[in-house]
């Protein structure tokens, strides 16, 4: 476990971790299988024990990626994501996203693009269908640096005091700031659910 702290740290003190932070941000916005999220938790736990790497560093490299990763996948979309999208199997997880995705942009798009940054899947589904429905890309602009911005907010300050709790552990700092960011993810999924559920419900009455 030393040695791997020893390496986590000769990482971070390294210049290069905001260019990886930046390039896993970026990438995990259209990839959702890559771990910025957990990246950036991480660089922002050990921040809190000597400095290194810096904090403002460490969020504005995350928020930077996370707006270019957003407008790569929302390129993707104006690209020809709409056929893809049509080509989902139904049924699968994807499809359910996506259609969700359509009808939360066509209802209230600003907000949902906000929000949706804190849903992995969600937040790809999103933006892609936002560039394969021609949504403005001044508002989308807007709304995503808004989202981006307060996204990479949550992540480094939660894994700054996580580090802060667990100054003498960073390890547990880091398990506990992922810990609390997939309770959050999976609280904003089950009441998302839980909305649908009450819809289905009520519409079923009428």
């Amino acid at each position: 476990m030393d040695a791997l702290l020893d390496l986590l740290r000769g990482t971070v003190t390294s210049p290069w971790v905001y260019l990886v932070i930046f390039g896993l941000t970026a990438v995990d916005a259209f990839f959702p299988a890559v771990p910025g999220e957990a990246a950036v938790i991480t660089a922002g736990v050990l921040s809190a024990s000597g400095g290194h790497p810096s904090l403002t560093l460490v969020i504005v490299s995350a928020a930077v990626g996370a707006l270019v990763g957003d407008h790569i996948s929302y390129a993707i979309g104006r690209g020809g994501g709409a056929h893809r999208l049509a080509r989902l199997p139904d049924g699968s997880r994807r499809r359910a996203s996506s259609e969700w995705a359509r009808r939360a942009v066509d209802r209230r798009g600003g907000m949902i693009l906000t929000t949706s940054r804190y849903v992995p899947g969600g937040r790809t589904a999103v933006t892609l269908t936002m560039g394969a429905v021609g949504y403005p890309r001044r508002s989308f602009l807007l709304y995503d640096s808004i989202a981006a911005v307060t996204w990479a907010l949550y992540c480094g300050l939660l894994g700054f005091f996580g580090g802060l709790a667990f100054e003498r552990d960073p390890v547990k700092g880091v398990l506990v700031g992922v810990g609390l960011s997939v309770v959050v993810t999976f609280g904003l999924e089950g009441i998302r659910w839980l909305r649908r559920r009450l819809r289905g419900h009520a519409s079923s009455r009428h």
